[in-house]
């Protein structure tokens, strides 16, 4: 059977092939492939054209709400002004009205002047620098071809970079690792420069050309980087980076963060200034030829490029890694290290473990001893969750989860976006101030579904930062814990998610509230609904509740909230009477229900607003609207626990669709009884149970699902 495409989301344009500098472990000049000399110096107007057509048809295809171009090179700088101008364009244009794009460019910044800054500003193109550390660090490698330092050229570009009009344009610093350097000296070098995010990139190797180890030291790749950590930990971790962020998220379960580590597929392929698609750079380090596709912007769209074996061989989660890395424990985190660094010309290729793998596995290790983080682990009532028998307890604990994570997408929304808006940035420092604050009155705003909804759109580029000032607004004004705050208008209102929302009496971007405002003649309040120990906020007005798959009504009459208010009641008593093991559960972790204009899908297997927020139809049968609300439910709470547990290998899509519609069906069978459906389910539990890629935990997970179903 033949894998679904995965699209692809990232390229990496090559406009200019050749440098400014000759640093001697750059894999595009230095390693095994050589077929920069044989290309066009400068990217053509043609290929620029091909490859905006290209990606904005991939990108309407498959529908793909932001794609990342990364102009590169060679130093992309020396492609001039000009020439860059037209490719952002373009590029622009082309996305236009389809994806968001996220344009990018990394350089050494030699060239970097308040022309190109200019430039950047107008289309939003986000700069990364090449910078190795201190002066000793940078000029080990980093130096122009006659052996002159290129530190100062590179200080000077940054602090052109961080003056307060081009800050905005300041992505980070890319790092390469050499274990001579002195580990704090680099990383103090590097954070003088101020980055909103620092990317420490191992030296490219494979088996056949291992990298530099100092005699007598096994993993001194590990312990060069766990000394950066310990100063990154012991300064309160001032810039996020991505190698260590990545290890942890993927400890706690959730996704790698870098094309480097993790067992997510790779979605990248390169664009050269010839308009050949290349597979990723980083495979010029393997052998001479090793990333060439034989194909170009000219003949192949790039659904053809993501059928490419070498670009598949990349998208197979564990199942692509060797037989030493799937018995690894750390394997989930490490996901056998970048592809080039599994090398041997031995016949084995790229089915072997990378050649950092001692080094990989000892950070991770470390990593997990000083942060405690560990997705193999279950969660306090895990079985009960796999059963359905939780009294509400191990519901409650993964909402403390999801805040959690919710308070770290914040953080990201705000590095990614949050600095393009003035409100967000208001609101942003009234949150902090609030957060210091005993009375904790962020809850609210860390705890309402539909907050993780909006950051999760904000960061694909589909919803405005400024939002960010509503959720502030919500938990700070019904408290009065704040005199007054900024919010922005939509649609004609103010929004306070979660509280109710007021008509805009002008027709500015943005007004003033007070707390006096939600006394206004004029506020329209959530309502409220109970069924017995069942109490939920009926949302039918937050600008992010349309995520359940299904379009959402608008707001409800009096007379339609009473059909809600009954409806709700008689479902309600039927989940009681049917499923007394999950009914104690819904009542301590629904806290939202948003009416849905139509069914919803019965085959869904993703949650929208998560266990917290159910969309639902108000189906004249109140059995429908039960079992709509449980599988709504069930879904959320699958969705909440793979967010700290692994059950299965989240590449393998059709196991985590089965593993989603058996864990709902069982419970739904019990409200909608049918002979046929139910053998069914049993059906899907032993194709289940037979899975290949799920975990132990996953099994374990699996085996309560049994007992659950009796």
């Amino acid at each position: 059977m033949t894998s679904p495409l995965v699209p692809l989301r990232q390229l990496v344009l090559k406009v200019h092939s050749r440098c400014d500098l000759a640093c001697d472990h750059c894999y595009v000049y230095e390693h095994a492939d050589q077929s920069w000399t044989a290309r066009p110096k400068v990217i053509s107007n043609e290929v620029i054209s091909w490859t905006a057509l290209r990606l904005a048809e991939h990108a309407k295809a498959h529908a793909l709400p932001s794609v990342q171009v990364i102009l590169h090179g060679g130093e992309p700088l020396l492609a001039g002004p000009a020439r860059l101008r037209r490719v952002c364009a373009e590029l622009r244009g082309a996305l236009d009205g389809i994806s968001r794009l996220d344009l990018r460019i990394h350089t050494n910044g030699i060239q970097l002047s308040s022309r190109f800054l200019e430039l950047f500003d107008e289309f939003d193109v986000r700069v990364g620098i090449s910078l190795d550390g201190d002066r000793a660090a940078n000029d080990l490698h980093r130096r122009y071809a006659g052996g002159r330092s290129s530190y100062d050229k590179v200080l000077a570009a940054l602090s052109l970079l961080r003056q307060k009009r081009y800050r905005h344009l300041y992505a980070g610093l890319l790092c390469t690792v050499d274990v001579r350097n002195d580990p704090v000296a680099v990383y103090d070098g590097l954070a003088a420069q101020e980055p909103p995010r620092i990317d420490f990139l191992l030296p490219h190797a494979t088996w056949d050309e291992p990298p530099l180890r100092p005699s007598g030291v096994r993993t001194p790749y590990a312990d060069w980087l766990m000394a950066v950590y310990d100063r990154w930990e012991a300064h309160d971790r001032p810039m996020p980076v991505r190698l260590f962020d990545s290890v942890i998220s993927t400890l706690g379960g959730g996704p790698s963060l870098t094309e480097a580590m993790g067992l997510a597929p790779a979605d990248v392929v390169v664009v050269e200034t010839d308009g050949t698609f290349e597979q990723a750079d980083s495979l010029k380090t393997a052998f001479d030829g090793a990333p060439v596709t034989g194909e170009d912007v000219f003949r192949h769209s790039l659904d053809e490029v993501a059928r490419h074996p070498g670009i598949t061989a990349r998208q197979q989660g564990l199942a692509g890694l060797s037989e030493t890395c799937r018995s690894c424990p750390v394997v989930r985190s490490c996901g056998g290290g970048l592809f080039a660094h599994r090398y041997r010309s031995d016949g084995t290729e790229f089915d072997n473990p990378s050649v950092f793998c001692a080094d990989l596995e000892a950070l991770i290790r470390s990593i997990h001893a000083r942060t405690g983080a560990d997705a193999g682990q279950p969660v306090a009532g895990f079985d009960a969750l796999a059963d359905g028998s939780d009294d509400g307890t191990a519901v409650a604990e993964l909402a403390r989860a999801r805040q959690e994570i919710t308070r770290e997408l914040l953080s990201m929304v705000g590095q990614e976006a949050g600095g393009e808006s003035e409100l967000w940035a208001h609101a942003w420092q009234t949150a902090l101030e609030l957060g210091r604050r005993d009375d904790a009155p962020l809850t609210p705003l860390l705890s309402h579904p539909h907050t993780r909804t909006w950051a999760v759109r904000c960061l694909d580029g589909a919803a405005p930062a400024d939002h960010l000032a509503a959720l502030v607004a919500a938990a700070a004004l019904p408290p009065a814990a704040v005199d007054r705050i900024t919010v922005p208008v939509r649609d004609g209102f103010v929004h306070l998610p979660g509280v109710g929302r007021l008509p805009a009496a002008t027709a500015a971007e943005a007004v003033r509230l007070t707390p006096d405002h939600l006394d206004d003649p004029g506020w329209e309040p959530l309502r409220r609904l109970r069924a017995d120990r069942l109490e939920v906020a009926l949302d039918d007005i937050d600008p992010y509740r349309d995520c359940h798959g299904t379009p959402v009504t608008g707001r409800l009459t009096d007379e339609e909230t009473e059909r809600w208010r009954h409806g709700l009641s008689q479902a309600w008593a039927l989940i009681r009477e049917a499923l007394p093991g999950l009914a104690p559960a819904m009542a301590a972790g629904v806290r939202v229900v948003t009416p849905l204009d139509g069914p919803a899908n019965p085959r869904a297997t993703s949650a929208g607003g998560g266990f917290a927020a159910l969309g639902a139809f108000l189906h004249p049968d109140p059995a429908r609207l039960a079992a709509d609300l449980v599988r709504g439910f069930r879904l959320g709470v699958l969705d909440a626990l793979l967010d700290v547990c692994d059950l299965y290998d989240e590449t393998d899509t059709h196991t985590g669709d089965l593993l989603a519609d058996t864990y709902a069906r069982i419970a739904t069978d019990a409200l909608l009884p049918d002979p046929e459906s139910a053998r069914r389910t049993r059906a899907r539990l032993d194709e289940l149970s037979a899975a290949p890629t799920l975990t132990a935990l996953g099994r374990r997970f699996t085996d309560g699902m049994r007992r659950g179903a009796g």
